[in-house]
């Protein structure tokens, strides 16, 4: 696996800061959806165990029934054990942890897709409006060639998402304006699971949209977006997974996956700890330009899909990256016009 240090050091965020227990354990706080959702804590968690291997380290994934009721108890509990560095996947713990951690000043705290202010806190953040911008501008193309097996001449596509709130609606925006800056007209329907581990309502909240036109369904919805791959698979269309390469899961159904590198980010943060470089009170961007985000290789559909395509997502890509397109971030601006 591929460490990430020479970009955090471009970035100017591995500074010679005060080593923050190097030689103590690790902790990863697994979020809502818990290991086995095929995406956001098991790609977290394959990049925790490269990283304790690779340093020597001992550490800990810690799960919980109420992550997100229990979250105050759960990080002191943790710190108070004598973890020396603590990954926390929990969007919901932000405020916790910005509470907590000075009150452990010799303990690392890692928090994703948000910004703490702390002294000993690095914050991660990643573009996912940027590279969901990319899977719906592939999306919108796709959706109305019926050369292409499974598709209608419709241009109709779908969201299933887990919750609505910015850290979510961030990935739907960008699809949707990413969509958009193909077919203006284009119509995308979003729908709410209230789940991140629900995959039978994934399932069938995906099928009513393939029901309704759609046959293209992006899922931001952790273990219950294994649902939504499983309906694009018995029905003969596509879904598009998240946070991981989720191709291989339905393959040929799986259009392509909009991939974030938290295993990349959580291995390199564990690296820079051991090393007594932890980036503390910092803000680490992750976005198409640093390889934070973007979408999956296609192994399996990138023969059914015309080369133009494909070169069109490459030049918006390349205009995100030089600033010549700027995609809409709903956690920095709030939420657009077009999606109310």
């Amino acid at each position: 696996m591929k460490s990430i240090l020479p970009i955090l050091s471009a970035l100017g965020v591995i500074a010679a800061v005060p080593a923050i227990g190097q030689q103590a354990p690790v902790a990863l706080v697994i979020a809502q959806g818990g290991l086995g959702d095929g995406s956001w804590n098991d790609t977290a968690n394959a990049g925790f165990q490269a990283g304790l291997e690779a340093t020597g380290l001992e550490g800990r994934a810690i799960e919980s029934n109420d992550v997100v009721a229990q979250g105050e108890e759960m990080l002191r509990r943790t710190a108070e054990a004598g973890f020396g560095l603590v990954i926390d996947l929990e969007y919901s713990h932000g405020d916790a942890m910005e509470a907590l951690a000075p009150d452990y000043p010799d303990t690392g705290w890692v928090i994703f897709n948000q910004t703490r202010p702390g002294a000993n806190i690095a914050s991660v953040v990643f573009a996912e409006h940027e590279g969901s911008f990319l899977a719906g501008a592939l999306a919108a193309q796709v959706t109305v060639d019926t050369a292409i097996p499974g598709i209608n001449a419709e241009p109709i596509l779908g969201v299933v998402a887990a919750l609505r709130s910015p850290g979510i609606d961030k990935f739907t925006v960008g699809f949707i304006q990413g969509a958009r800056a193909i077919n203006p007209d284009i119509v995308v329907n979003v729908v709410y699971a209230d789940s991140f581990g629900d995959p039978a309502k994934g399932q069938q909240m995906a099928q009513a949209l393939f029901d309704d036109g759609a046959d293209i369904v992006y899922h931001v919805a952790g273990g219950t977006g294994l649902g939504v791959i499983e309906a694009a698979r018995a029905s003969g269309h596509y879904a598009i997974g998240v946070d991981t390469d989720q191709d291989s899961l339905a393959p040929g159904n799986v259009l392509t996956s909009m991939v974030k590198r938290v295993d990349l980010a959580t291995r390199t943060l564990i690296e820079q700890y051991a090393a007594g470089q932890f980036p503390a009170g910092t803000v680490i961007d992750m976005g198409l330009a640093q390889g934070g985000v973007g979408l999956s290789d296609m192994t399996h559909t990138r023969d059914l899909i015309p080369a133009a395509y494909l070169e069109r997502v490459e030049a918006l890509r390349a205009e995100i990256v030089s600033g010549g397109i700027e995609v809409w971030d709903v956690s920095t601006q709030g939420y657009p016009d077009f999606f109310q």
